[in-house]
């Protein structure tokens, strides 16, 4: 081949029609972004599983129903006022908490904020521009508070992990391209969510949904987010296996008329998650207030949530035993009735509580996760009172409506109605109710009017300073 005709080619493979340099390279950082992702999503995901091994496990002798397996009980046979773990659960979570609040101070003062919160305001205000030592920070504070029983989330510091690769690569590559480094901490994000739930689609969905709280996304970040995300996720199944996070058996619903308790359910979402970002704000506002160091504020919300803890273990930790319970519970249409939807309901309410304690003092953690949590709660329970007062026409399990509610109460709460409709079947390897799913996730979007979890959150493009010229 004459030698001439080697840079034509090259520039025809590499440039080609509709592929320019600038698109290769950013093809090339976002799978760069992805690999970085994936492992730190595995190494945080190993540091929780090591703190809630020493400490829930170990000090507090209680260990958490996972998604996987375990038992959700503390010890055996002994009296619950008298078992002293009950006793170490109770003040666990304080000293988690207040442990990971000297530590941010200590070393990482930015990371004081949730991460999602965060990586929105960083995203439309600061260029995308992160610290590179929040990775192992907030991985480490976050792995603390959650480990110790806080009720909180792990995808709020993995977002912000995930954004802090894709920044910390776009400066020691392109120091200089402020467009390149806001689209790989935006890829960073999704990459990192797709990972750390083993659902590489709805984390590229996540990454372009989650800065807007209307019906608007970051179109540009799609197409290297399949990228990022598809590498995270790999990476981090190479460590943890690629069984789904729930697994729930195939399930479908071929019976139009279900649509109308479905409608219900997405009243019940709607609502529920209002009651959430309110109870959320209102506990934000209040330890806002209070003049004290951050780690006392911190051990205060630990205390009252080791509280709710003291009397219903489940609602500690990541709370993924409640949607294990779920699904397990209701998996025929009639096996459950009105104490199940008592249980649940009550569930919810705890987790709530719990949850805005944590978080809402100021600790380190996410709403994300505690909001798939609620939303188990409400859908079982909405499913429980269907079985029971409409025994003919609930053709669907109340495990089925738990599935549901859980993508409709994250439509609701955080703003996100596509990723909502995706993750849940990814997470939980049933894409039989799709139908049924993008109907409460339409509805319920729509009916909270633009409340949002996330206070960074913009309507829309069009309000962002990154495209207000």
């Amino acid at each position: 081949m004459p030698r001439r005709l080697t840079p034509r080619l090259w520039r025809f493979w590499m440039a080609g029609r509709g592929m320019s340099r600038q698109t290769a390279s950013a093809l090339a950082l976002s799978a760069a972004t992805g690999v970085a992702a994936g492992l730190a999503a595995a190494g945080f995901e190993w540091l929780i599983d090591f703190f809630r091994s020493a400490l829930m496990e170990g000090a507090g002798g209680f260990k958490p129903l996972l998604p996987s397996g375990g038992i959700c009980a503390f010890s055996a046979g002994a009296d619950w006022l008298s078992d002293p773990h009950r006793w170490i659960m109770l003040f666990l979570p304080a000293a988690g908490a207040a442990a990971a609040a000297l530590l941010i101070k200590w070393f990482s003062p930015f990371t004081h904020a949730r991460g999602t919160d965060s990586a929105i305001y960083v995203y439309h205000h600061l260029n995308g521009r992160f610290s590179a030592k929040v990775i192992p920070t907030k991985a480490v504070a976050s792995a603390l508070v959650v480990g110790s029983g806080g009720s909180a989330g792990y995808e709020g510091p993995m977002t912000l992990i995930g954004a802090a690769c894709g920044s910390t690569i776009s400066r020691l590559v392109r120091p200089r391209d402020v467009s390149m480094r806001r689209l790989l901490m935006a890829v960073g994000v999704a990459a990192g969510i797709g990972a750390l739930f083993r659902a590489p689609l709805a984390g590229a969905l996540f990454g372009a949904e989650i800065l807007y709280s209307g019906p608007d996304m970051e179109y540009e970040v799609l197409m290297p987010s399949f990228t990022a995300s598809a590498l995270a996720y790999t990476v981090f199944a190479l460590f943890f296996g690629w069984d789904p996070v729930f697994a729930l058996p195939e399930t479908r619903v071929d019976i139009g008329i279900m649509l109308l308790p479905c409608l219900a359910l997405a009243l019940a979402s709607a609502v529920g998650a209002k009651f959430y970002i309110l109870v959320f704000r209102s506990t934000e506002h209040f330890f806002g207030r209070i003049q004290a160091p951050a780690w006392r504020k911190v051990a205060a919300g630990g205390l009252l949530a080791g509280l709710a803890g003291f009397f219903f273990p489940d609602v500690l930790g990541n709370g993924y035993g409640i949607v294990r319970q779920a699904f397990s519970g209701g998996s025929a249409p009639g096996s459950c009735g009105f104490g199940t939807a008592g249980v649940f309901l009550a569930l919810f309410f705890l987790k709530v509580f719990a949850t805005s304690a944590t978080v809402g003092s100021g600790g380190s953690g996410g709403v994300f996760g505690p909001a798939l949590v609620c939303g188990a709660c409400i859908g079982m329970a909405a499913g429980s009172l269907c079985a029971r007062i409409f025994p003919g026409a609930a053709e669907m399990p109340p495990a089925a409506f738990a599935l549901v509610g859980m993508a409709g109460f994250v439509a609701a709460a955080v703003r996100t109605p596509i990723a909502a409709v995706i993750m849940v079947a990814e997470l939980s390897g049933n894409h039989g109710l799709l139908l049924p799913t993008m109907w409460v996730c339409g509805i319920a979007f729509w009916l909270t009017g633009g409340w949002s979890l996330y206070r960074s959150q913009v309507r829309g493009r069009t309000a962002s300073p990154v495209h207000g010229a």
